[in-house]
């Protein structure tokens, strides 16, 4: 475990899925999701895919591939490259393991940084192919809800009506838009409105989520540039955290079947061309 601190965060990150595990203030207040039986993660980084492929099937040039939900980012060794005292840098590339479900080359980077409250997560993808890459990446970090039960509110960075990607309760969704259910930019963090799974916000309609106390006062907040953010916590489990994900891509809409370079919000790299993004984490 790679431990980062400054006189205002300590945080953790684990090489296994390069994960971002812990986040704590000053005082030694925990912010992140210690995981549990509602949720054995904390922060996974989403990559190659963003949600699911259909039937965890995808095509390639006529080939099928098969990967599970979210990727094999998440669960490989990275290897840190880079270290000091409030930076530190680990990457992936590919293996013989990855190629048979993923038929690409590449770099992945992933740093974090502090900056006072702030970490700063860096996304670094590079293709080392000998054609066009295609891929989405994602990150999938869980806060604690101030209070310790799921009941609270997400302040977003814009106020007027939004719309969200129709989604189902088994996790699916299709390309249709329902309004997002937000009154002047807050969204009311309650059991109920995971009853569709996650929220999902796209067309870059917001770029900062606020997950705020009791008091009203911001307890997280993340910043993201990304064309969708997601929102999660696993319905029926009561769990008291809430995922607030930045997405560059999104999951297989109901009945796709077309190439995975054509899926929506996928991402594309000519060789040695590289991609590059952030989000940031807020606390106080």
């Amino acid at each position: 475990m790679i431990e980062l601190k400054n006189e205002q965060l300590t945080i953790r990150v684990a090489e296994k899925g390069a994960e971002l595990q812990s986040v704590k203030d000053a005082d030694g207040r925990e912010y992140m999701w210690q995981a549990g039986p509602e949720w054995s993660r904390h922060s996974p980084i989403l990559f190659p895919i963003v949600c699911s492929v259909n039937n965890n099937t995808y095509v390639v040039d006529g080939r099928e591939y098969h990967l599970p939900r979210h990727g094999f980012a998440r669960d490989a060794e990275f290897t840190v490259v880079s270290q000091g005292p409030q930076k530190v840098t680990l990457a992936l590339h590919e293996s013989e393991d990855t190629l048979k479900v993923y038929p690409y080359c590449f770099n992945l980077a992933i740093s974090y940084k502090l900056e006072g409250n702030k970490i700063q997560v860096i996304w670094h993808v590079e293709n080392t192919d000998c054609r066009e890459i295609h891929f989405q990446i994602g990150g999938h970090p869980a806060f604690n809800v101030p209070g310790g039960k799921l009941e609270g509110r997400i302040k977003l960075d814009n106020e007027a009506p939004m719309t969200t990607l129709k989604s189902y309760p088994d996790g699916s969704h299709d390309m249709d838009e329902v309004p997002l259910e937000a009154d002047m930019g807050i969204m009311e963090i309650t059991e109920d409105f995971f009853r569709n799974d996650s929220v999902k916000i796209h067309k870059c309609q917001t770029h900062r989520a606020m997950l705020v106390d009791t008091n009203g006062e911001p307890a997280v907040t993340v910043d993201y540039k990304t064309p969708v953010c997601a929102f999660w916590s696993p319905y029926g489990k009561h769990a008291p955290f809430v995922c607030i994900e930045p997405w560059y891509g999104i999951g297989d809409p109901r009945g796709f079947s077309g190439e995975f370079k054509d899926k929506p919000l996928m991402n594309h790299l000519l060789p040695g061309a590289s991609f590059m993004s952030r989000y940031t984490i807020t606390i106080g």
